[in-house]
């Protein structure tokens, strides 16, 4: 019998505040569970703006620590409520300056299973993370949850093939990749970089990107999130480039078995032959 799950994902505007931000994803939530999905993630620092279109300090304000911060623990309690694992990605402050773009991972009883920092931090014109963000330092941890086993990548990391391929070998069936990004910066990347990943390391992919333009600079972020299969398929329609939507769709993860069993690709990889991809 095929092993299908039922995912959620939201691509969402900013509202203004923190608190109707995190009201409208609580209901959007609700929505998924509604319609049967058992998991469900959000946008990259879902409760805030993007703020990294500046270099401002009044922006730290957006920082909260993980899991016992106001957010992480609210949303522990939305997957009691609703019974679906929850991808949390939020600012994290660890102690005075250490600062983390962070996604936390909460299982389908709201007990928090960990974290994952992103690791790569981008510094370009109208995304300038490094000064909000030290680099990840948690590894590519995959997440044993109520659905199956949840890796995380944030944003620029999608970037680098690496982490991809380490929450493969780690026993990722579907990895979420909340995302903020411009459509003038990498659209025509969206539609390839996360399906060839999908093949590359056979598993399912949640790609999420925020939708609009906010307060804090020009950047158009365009939407057209979507889930994608091992094969590179996308799964059901991709969403607007414009609006905000709630998509959720059913993921076969015996694809993934008959997928590896297929192309073989793990079986063939070469690590004794890769030492120099790690060399400065």
């Amino acid at each position: 019998m095929a092993n299908v799950v039922r995912a959620a994902l939201v691509q969402a505007t900013w509202t203004g505040d923190t608190e109707s931000m995190v009201a409208k994803h609580e209901e959007h939530a609700r929505e998924a569970a509604r319609q049967g999905a058992r998991v469900i993630g959000f946008q990259e620092v879902f409760n805030a703006p993007y703020f990294c279109q500046v270099q401002e300090p009044e922006h730290y304000r957006w920082a909260e620590p993980v899991p016992d911060g106001p957010t992480v623990t609210r949303m522990k309690a939305l997957a009691r409520e609703t019974g679906m694992v929850i991808v949390v990605p939020v600012f994290e402050v660890e102690q005075s300056g250490f600062y983390f773009n962070t996604a936390a991972v909460i299982d389908a009883d709201g007990s928090y299973l960990g974290k994952y920092r992103k690791h790569h931090i981008p510094q370009v014109k109208g995304f300038w993370e490094k000064y909000y963000f030290k680099p990840g330092n948690v590894g590519w941890p995959v997440f044993d949850t109520a659905v199956g086993k949840i890796g995380v990548y944030i944003c620029y990391d999608r970037h680098f093939p690496e982490g991809w391929r380490q929450l493969g070998l780690n026993g990722a069936q579907l990895v979420y990749n909340p995302s903020a990004t411009s459509r003038g910066l990498s659209a025509y990347l969206w539609q390839l970089e996360q399906p060839a990943a999908a093949v590359a390391n056979e598993y399912f992919v949640a790609a999420i990107n925020r939708v609009g333009q906010e307060e804090y600079g020009d950047n158009d972020f365009y939407g057209t999130s979507y889930f994608v299969d091992p094969r590179g398929r996308f799964v059901g329609d991709v969403a607007d480039d414009k609006s905000e939507e709630l998509v959720v769709r059913d993921l076969d993860f015996g694809l993934i078995d008959e997928v590896r069993q297929q192309w073989a690709f793990y079986r063939d990889r070469r690590p004794d032959a890769y030492e120099g991809l790690v060399r400065p």
